[in-house]
């Protein structure tokens, strides 16, 4: 936390410098008309090289000002020694200047770089911490594998039934491509809000897949129980296609679901529970 602010302090810090040193280069650029043509060309290489600074690193800003360095300085000698000007303040300020906004801008590239990312890094761990579905609220696959565990492990325990109902969309590939994503999303939480409807409030329903939306329901009953729910989601599918999808989305909607009792000998993992009640969903055409 303590880095995140210094990076954000030092990010600013260096854009506030950038704008003085740029307000500097203005007023002195326009406030000698003696030199003016001469101070805005060499503002304007001085914003270039800054500008060639930000787009790639400080490595390229460095030898670009090791390069302005030595031409401006070879033409300063040139015109002291030769020529017989005396040195004036605008030799020495372009000489001083240009680098000092180069390293302002490679400072200010770097702190926003290191808060981007810690921008990514955070957005990674708020990622694998989740447990909720943005879209529908409810539980993820993360969520799913920790609360499956637990659950997992009490059936074994007590000798409590467990069931794992997995359910997707038939045809959603097809389907989806017929309606908008806000309808998409719409649909996602209607089907959500259903599937809650239908099950017991010691019961759990997650959101597996978010991409090919399946739903997976951990239910406290034999296979036979289950099979109730299976049979009483469809029920209300067929209802909700006559009542409401049909009217909302212009097309019917059917469920594929499979379900599966929990067996130690069978399922070690709350992964392989998804994946035997995935096999399952085959048989149901």
């Amino acid at each position: 936390m303590m880095k995140r602010y210094q990076n954000s302090l030092l990010s600013d810090a260096a854009f506030i410098l950038l704008f003085i040193v740029c307000f500097i280069h203005v007023v002195f650029a326009a406030g000698d008309p003696n030199h003016y043509l001469f101070n805005m060309i060499l503002l304007n290489v001085s914003f270039l090289i800054a500008v060639m600074t930000y787009f790639t690193n400080i490595t390229v800003g460095l030898i670009l000002n090791i390069v302005f360095i030595f031409g401006y300085g070879t033409y300063t000698i040139y015109q002291t020694v030769v020529v017989g000007e005396p040195l004036q303040s605008y030799h020495y300020y372009w000489l001083i200047m240009t680098p000092v906004l180069t390293a302002i801008v490679s400072l200010l590239t770097a702190s926003s770089k290191r808060l981007q990312q810690e921008a990514v890094q955070l957005q990674k761990r708020n990622a694998s911490l989740a447990t909720l579905d943005e879209r529908t609220n409810l539980k993820n696959s993360l969520s799913f594998q920790s609360d499956a565990t637990i659950f997992m492990a009490l059936s074994n325990r007590y000798d409590i039934p467990l069931t794992l109902l997995v359910m997707t969309v038939k045809h959603w590939d097809e389907l989806s491509r017929m309606i908008s994503q806000a309808q998409i999303t719409e649909m996602i939480y209607d089907i959500s809000r259903m599937s809650e409807t239908s099950i017991r409030m010691n019961d759990s329903l997650y959101m597996l897949n978010t991409d090919h939306p399946t739903w997976g329901l951990l239910l406290f009953t034999d296979q036979d129980g289950a099979n109730v729910v299976v049979q009483r989601l469809k029920e209300k599918v067929e209802s909700f296609n006559t009542i409401e999808f049909s009217g909302k989305y212009k097309l019917d909607m059917k469920l594929t679901i499979g379900a599966i009792q929990y067996n130690s000998q069978e399922i070690p993992t709350p992964l392989d529970f998804i994946v035997k009640a995935r096999q399952k969903m085959e048989y149901d055409v």
